[in-house]
């Protein structure tokens, strides 16, 4: 089973992935982003566009993923923004075709709690530092929101005022998935949190 977990920017799609993880240590992270990079690296600066432009990136992340589901007997969790219909649909068929068993989920949120969570974010808080900067993703929350609200992005997760742990257990009862282990406490979650968040960091 592929559980593919989208959302805008600022939605709490890695802290979920992550969080499901460690509460189902049958699963395993898949992340279509370091595929992107991947491509990013083997080519000159300027021409390092969005890597979901490039239909390698879209053949890539379905035969992957495909693999992935095929050599992993637990489920496989796949965080990642994906609002273009057509690269949705394109990606959704391939895995499709290859027998995947896929179970697709949208966190959903209001434009002014993503604009809180981008805010307050370890990447933004170390933006001076690293030069990391989270405009472009707070320019994508009405593109990102608006295109999830579409059926064809269902099922749909609310976040708004729910912790991660009561999205995580929602998401493991609609997919049919038992969860192992319990609740971290908040002091624990909050050092996990952070870990999560810094490991994750791009620059």
């Amino acid at each position: 089973m592929l559980l593919w977990i989208n959302g805008a920017f600022g939605a709490g799609k890695t802290q979920t992935a992550f969080e499901l993880q460690r509460r189902m240590p049958s699963a395993h992270v898949a992340d279509p982003e370091l595929i992107g990079f991947a491509i990013h690296r083997m080519l000159p600066s300027h021409a390092r566009n969005d890597f979901q432009d490039r239909s390698q990136w879209r053949a890539a992340v379905a035969a992957t993923l495909a693999d992935a589901v095929a050599h992993h007997t637990g489920p496989v969790l796949a965080p990642m923004t994906l609002v273009e219909p057509r690269y949705f649909d394109e990606i959704m068929t391939g895995l499709s075709n290859a027998d995947v068993d896929v179970r697709h989920f949208s966190l959903m949120a209001s434009p002014e709690t993503l604009r809180r969570r981008l805010s307050a974010r370890t990447g933004y808080a170390l933006a001076r530092v690293t030069g990391r900067d989270e405009s472009w993703a707070m320019q994508q929350i009405d593109r990102c929101t608006t295109a999830l609200a579409d059926e064809r992005f269902a099922e749909h997760v609310d976040t708004d005022n729910r912790t991660v742990d009561e999205v995580v257990e929602d998401i493991a009862a609609r997919a049919g998935l038992t969860l192992t282990r319990p609740r971290l406490s908040a002091a624990r979650y909050q050092l996990r949190r952070a870990a999560v968040g810094i490991r994750h960091i791009r620059f």
